[in-house]
């Protein structure tokens, strides 16, 4: 009774039958009994709608020849990989070694790819990359706009990507991202305490805006290259305000500037990036130099305004000598004059004439 055995194959499934470990015929749908008193048989039934057999003996089942109509074979090196598309959408990538895919009920298409590239390109990345179980096999680099990706791979440059969306294959070496930030970007150089030519201690603020135009030197010339930006600039200030006096510095800022931006650009020249602009923000005079210079500067106002006075007091004396002169020289005008003063008085108060003696009266009528 033992010895009878009964399998059924349901639809979709395939029976595997193996007698004494070894594969001897399938099994399609429908109900079988074998009689196997040795217990040699053995039946395994596997589901041709999950895409992929699933068997601990591929290889043996590969080299019985049995199941060449039913699969697709994929036997993948290591440098090799395979997307496989179902029914016309992406269901998985597949690593290497050796993999049996149904052909039925669903239509199979697979992609054999290159991974020695490391690169991964394909025109339906955004489909294959959403796909959940693809991130064990790719690493995505997703680099926004503004800025730029440096990939090293086993530490050499692999490539530099502009903004978009990068897939690379993982398992074959480590994979280094950088990033770098391509727009214009300040760095404050704040609270630089620095002695003028004239030993005096001044206070600085200062701002740097540079833009990368290389990404790879920017990467790999410097450590930090922030930090580097900040110590060249710290040091352009100390040299070139080292070289003003106080008073140079007031008068012409500017220029100190203009001086500090030609050191910095030549020093940071091969670091891949362009010097925008650099300019003293903040001058910063100490309490009792303030005090003082307020105090020259009120004197110096004064003393220009005590001049202008003198000035315009002198104009105004000379005009009085030439008009002086003038009328002196010309009776008649000076006559005019006189009328024109009684015509003022005239016309502000009451103005009474009395003729006394006649050389007065004469000299009034003569007059009007």
């Amino acid at each position: 009774m033992f010895a009878i055995k009964k399998i059924k194959i349901r639809f979709n499934e395939i029976g595997l039958l193996f007698k004494d470990d070894k594969l001897e015929k399938l099994l399609p749908q429908g109900e079988y009994r074998f009689f196997d008193p040795a217990q040699r048989l053995r039946i395994d039934i596997c589901n041709t709608e999950q895409t992929w057999l699933t068997h601990p003996q591929l290889d043996r089942l590969l080299r019985s020849g049995l199941l060449a109509d039913e699969t697709e074979t994929l036997d993948l090196q290591d440098n090799e990989r395979a997307l496989v598309w179902v029914d016309g959408r992406f269901h998985q990538i597949a690593g290497p070694g050796l993999h049996l895919l149904w052909k039925a009920p669903k239509q199979i298409r697979v992609e054999k790819i290159s991974a020695a590239a490391v690169h991964f390109e394909h025109p339906q990345l955004d489909t294959i990359l959403a796909m959940p179980g693809s991130t064990t096999m790719l690493e995505e680099v997703v680099v926004e706009q503004g800025f730029s990706a440096v990939i090293f791979y086993n530490g050499v440059h692999l490539k530099t990507c502009s903004a978009g969306r990068y897939a690379f294959w993982k398992g074959a070496g480590p994979l280094q991202v950088r990033l770098v930030d391509l727009r214009e970007t300040a760095i404050d150089i704040s609270g630089q305490e620095i002695m003028a030519k004239d030993h005096v201690t001044l206070r600085f603020n200062a701002q740097l805006s540079f833009q990368i135009h290389d990404p790879l030197r920017a990467a790999t010339l410097v450590e930090n290259l922030h930090q580097a930006l900040y110590r060249e600039t710290q040091l352009a200030l100390r040299e070139v305000i080292g070289s003003f006096t106080v008073d140079d510095l007031l008068q012409s800022k500017d220029a100190a500037a203009r001086e500090m931006e030609r050191i910095v650009r030549t020093r940071c020249e091969g670091f891949g990036l362009n010097i925008v602009r650099l300019g003293i923000r903040d001058l910063i005079l100490p309490g009792e130099m303030k005090e003082l210079l307020n105090q020259v500067i009120q004197a110096r106002k004064a003393a220009e305004a005590n001049l202008i006075v003198r000035r315009e007091e002198t104009a105004a004396m000379r005009s009085q000598a030439n008009t002086a002169r003038l009328l002196d020289n010309n009776p008649t005008l000076m006559r005019l004059r006189e009328l024109e003063v009684l015509e003022k008085i005239a016309g502000h108060s009451k103005l009474n004439v009395v003729l006394g003696e006649k050389g007065l009266a004469d000299k009034i009528v003569n007059l009007l």
